[in-house]
């Protein structure tokens, strides 16, 4: 059935990027490889990053980061998110990656809540230094500009609550040239736990004229459109809420096109997504590593779906692609979607966090150039 697009975004313009359907798959590690990326564009036009790579990594060459830094021979468009502390190693970083790699869009994460990046001063624990944040965002921005390609930023509301800086890191975006801002509803201190605020959202997008991308609590097509009607954001980023469920970016598509759907799947389906998958991954990185990687997404595609523990465990120990076909073959392939798994949560979720773990003395100073980070280069995670 046909909704009302007055108040839906049209494609998202970064630069001379432009994203038709305004929906952004969000980098998690482990997770969105060039397999995964694949899997999720073939559903839906959007914008599919690679999963976040550190700036010292890649400027020295690390072969762990270089690995990571893989594409599909399909993927038309590479996006790659960097990690990084220094200015000087992101904009080499960024250079790298244009001149190298072909990216064609280069986001920046200060988003990451994990206490081993906060503790070093990176990820959401960064825009609390203001001065520091539009270095680095400055030195990437221009190191992109002489390839034509576009720089955003992911970031949270802040540390905690009485630590906020989204407002300012907005400002900050606008004022060094940045594309546009994605926001994670969630301070640090929340992590992946209790609700996103999406009213935050709503009043960053007022605030700055370059596009603000909405993340978090954004589990089906329908909550996508709600955030954008509720928010004026620009576009949407989409993270857990595809976790064994990559056929989300077809309902996201069909939804900014004006159109309500929700796909529902039978277990016959789902099983044969599940072997287009660990095929891709197979292909990427040889099949005994590619099922070991695998093995991570089966409890989320079968979420829901009445098959026994045993059988999910010898699925969870798969190591080749006839041993994974002989376990889905038994399957019941007739089984409806199970429609309760609708709109609930995805993935880890966890506590709040007492605290934020930071650089003693992070707090006393919210401008950060005379800040000395040491910058690691085997970060791999996300925000």
């Amino acid at each position: 059935m046909p909704t009302s697009t007055a108040t839906l975004p049209g494609p998202l313009r970064l630069g001379d990027l432009t994203v038709e359907t305004p929906v952004v798959l969000a980098p998690m590690a482990g997770i969105t490889n060039a397999a995964y990326r694949r899997l999720c564009a073939e559903h839906g036009a959007g914008l599919y990053v690679c999963e976040m790579i550190t700036s010292r990594g890649l400027v020295e060459g690390d072969r762990h980061t270089l690995d990571m830094l893989v594409f599909d021979e399909a993927e038309q468009v590479r996006s790659v998110q960097l990690y990084g502390t220094d200015p000087t190693y992101v904009a080499r970083a960024t250079e790298i990656l244009c001149a190298e790699h072909g990216v064609a869009h280069v986001d920046l994460n200060f988003g990451c809540p994990v206490p081993k990046v906060t503790r070093k001063g990176g990820g959401g624990a960064l825009p609390w230094k203001r001065g520091l944040l539009a270095d680095i965002l400055e030195g990437a921005v221009e190191a992109a500009a002489r390839y034509g390609v576009p720089v955003t930023m992911k970031t949270r509301l802040g540390l905690d609550r009485d630590h906020l800086t989204y407002l300012d890191a907005g400002r900050i975006a606008q004022e060094t040239g940045v594309a546009a801002i994605a926001l994670h509803g969630r301070t640090v201190a929340q992590a992946y736990s209790g609700q996103a605020d999406w009213d935050a959202i709503g009043e960053l997008a007022s605030s700055v004229d370059i596009p603000v991308l909405g993340n978090g609590d954004i589990w089906e097509a329908a909550d996508a459109v709600r955030m954008v009607e509720q928010t004026g954001a620009a576009g949407v980023v989409v993270g857990r809420g595809c976790l064994g469920r990559p056929w989300l970016f077809r309902d996201l598509a069909a939804a900014f096109a004006g159109e309500e759907t929700a796909t529902l799947p039978r277990l016959g389906e789902v099983s044969a997504m599940m072997r287009r998958h660990a095929e891709l991954l197979s292909r990427h990185m040889g099949e005994e590593r590619g099922c070991r990687e695998f093995r991570k997404h089966v409890s989320w595609y079968l979420k829901g779906f009445a098959v026994g523990g045993d059988r999910r465990r010898a699925l969870g120990l798969i190591d080749t692609l006839a041993g994974l076909d002989d376990l889905l073959a038994d399957l019941d392939v007739d089984e409806p979607y199970p429609v309760s798994e609708l709109g609930a949560p995805r993935g880890r979720q966890g506590s709040p966090r007492g605290r934020v773990v930071l650089p003693e003395g992070w707090l006393d100073d919210t401008d950060g150039r005379s800040t000395v980070l040491v910058e690691a280069s085997d970060e791999a995670t996300g925000g």
